[in-house]
């Protein structure tokens, strides 16, 4: 089995991300997916191809678009264009929306929705016609290219967006937290929905290595929120523990859109230790390789590290990303 892939998340601010997936590089992470939430962030294509333009190996990609801002045409020739112009290093990362639904009043699309662009988003990344609105459309372009399909890369929560993304995407990233025993149920969903088709899984997962774990709790705290929020959303409680889902409960009914992804926000300071501990992945080095172990011997091959919330100390952020790839990576 090759080695679990380290991915980071990163917000769209600009003059960052580039920088940012550069030194990503140079540490050896494998990607870098990039939040789409336009009222809160910059153009996140234009990041991702200032980023192209900055590296050479890392994979870069949205995490995540959506089919509502964007419709899946424009998304698919993005994301052909940064296929073309990286040399082949595009993953398309696609969910319900979440932000940047919320940010203009609106809830993130309806499954059936998000199932219907998956496959307009796979035919247009393949070159092949699309009826979408009832009008057949082709991406002429990218079927004269030649150069490889861009893999889509479904993040999901629920069952009917995990079973979704796992009939239509090459891969699915849950964001179900890091409960083993969750994590083991959404496995077994995207299998059992994917067969006989093999699938790549990954998972997001909201992570800070310090050695004062009160700290690295509070450097996670409003990304914990983010994906914490949804994370029983139309879902059984199947593998989440009472106090997991207690605190999501809470969450849901308290959380302020206007302060998302803050870790000063009062629904984010509110979150119990016990509840970060276990959503989430903190503590010391050696703590945090044996979480990321046990994760990876569910069969998860991928996790998307979101290392702090959209307040934190970039200096703290930065010292976490270091300290999992100079010193977690190897005890992996």
């Amino acid at each position: 089995m090759p080695p679990i892939e380290l991915w980071r998340h990163a917000f769209a601010f600009c003059g960052e991300v580039a920088p940012l997936a550069r030194r990503g590089e140079q540490l050896g992470y494998d990607g870098v997916m990039v939040a789409d939430s336009q009222n809160l962030n910059a153009d996140v294509w234009v990041e991702l191809a200032l980023a192209a333009a900055a590296t050479e190996r890392i994979l870069l990609g949205p995490g995540v678009t959506n089919p509502a801002t964007r419709h899946p045409a424009v998304t698919a020739s993005a994301a052909a264009t940064l296929q073309a112009e990286s040399g082949g290093r595009a993953v398309l990362g696609v969910g319900r929306g979440d932000s940047a639904l919320t940010q203009l009043g609106r809830e993130p699309v309806h499954v059936a929705e998000l199932e219907l662009a998956l496959g307009a988003l796979q035919g247009y990344l393949s070159g092949t016609e699309v009826e979408l609105d009832g009008a057949p459309t082709r991406i002429g372009w990218i079927a004269d290219s030649g150069q490889p399909k861009v893999p889509l890369a479904v993040a999901a929560t629920g069952p009917h967006v995990i079973e979704a993304g796992a009939r239509h995407a090459e891969r699915v990233d849950f964001t179900v937290g890091a409960e083993p025993d969750r994590l083991r149920w959404a496995i077994e969903t995207a299998r059992a929905a994917a067969a006989p088709r093999s699938l790549s899984l990954g998972a997001f997962l909201n992570v800070a290595v310090d050695y004062d774990r009160a700290a690295a709790r509070d450097l996670v705290r409003g990304s914990t929120a983010i994906f914490a929020r949804f994370a029983t959303e139309g879902a059984p409680a199947d593998g989440l523990s009472e106090v997991t889902r207690a605190g999501i409960e809470r969450l849901r009914s308290s959380y302020d859109d206007t302060r998302h992804g803050h870790a000063d926000a009062p629904h984010a300071r509110a979150l119990e230790d016990e509840f970060i501990d276990r959503f989430a992945v903190v503590g010391d080095v050696a703590s945090v390789a044996a979480r990321l172990r046990e994760i990876e011997a569910l069969g998860i091959e991928r996790v998307i590290v979101v290392p702090g919330s959209l307040d934190a100390d970039p200096a703290m952020n930065e010292r976490t990303v270091e300290l999992i790839a100079r010193d977690v990576r190897p005890l992996l």
